[in-house]
């Protein structure tokens, strides 16, 4: 059973954060300079919510904000759902699948220690397949 932390491991640790008061345009820019489709948003290194790309359609461009005078903090989505990470990976799809979430925050303990994806999860349950895939092979070819 693969967990949280075994993907971390591969993917690597990192967490891009901003403060509540940070703009929406400001934010937008750190989520476009790192690659990235969410940030999480913490007040003296507390998860207070999470801004992502659904965040800027549904909340700002939808509704006609400004977002050089919107702060992350109004439009952010406070309900966070975190994950351990000793939880199990197929678990944790489970959940973002039936909540509707792409990003994740992970937690070990009390300490935030990243940040996964659907895509991170599908790039690792690929990556175990193929690695499946070739030791069966490798099996296969052996016994000839």
């Amino acid at each position: 059973m693969s967990t949280i932390r075994d993907l971390l491991a591969r993917k690597g640790p990192g967490v891009v954060s901003l403060s509540p008061a940070t703009s929406v345009r400001d934010a937008a820019r750190v989520m476009n300079d790192h690659g990235i489709g969410g940030v999480l948003v913490l007040d003296q290194g507390r998860l207070v919510g999470i801004f992502t790309e659904r965040d800027v359609m549904r909340r700002v461009v939808a509704t006609g904000l400004d977002p050089a005078a919107t702060p992350v903090s109004a439009v952010m989505t406070r309900d966070v759902v975190t994950a351990s990470a000793d939880q199990a990976i197929a678990e944790c799809r489970a959940l973002m699948s039936s909540r509707r979430i792409r990003h994740v925050p992970v937690q070990d303990g009390a300490a935030l220690v990243g940040v996964i994806t659907s895509g991170d999860i599908l790039a690792y349950e690929v990556a175990l397949q193929e690695t499946q895939i070739n030791e069966l092979q490798r099996y296969v070819f052996d016994l000839r």
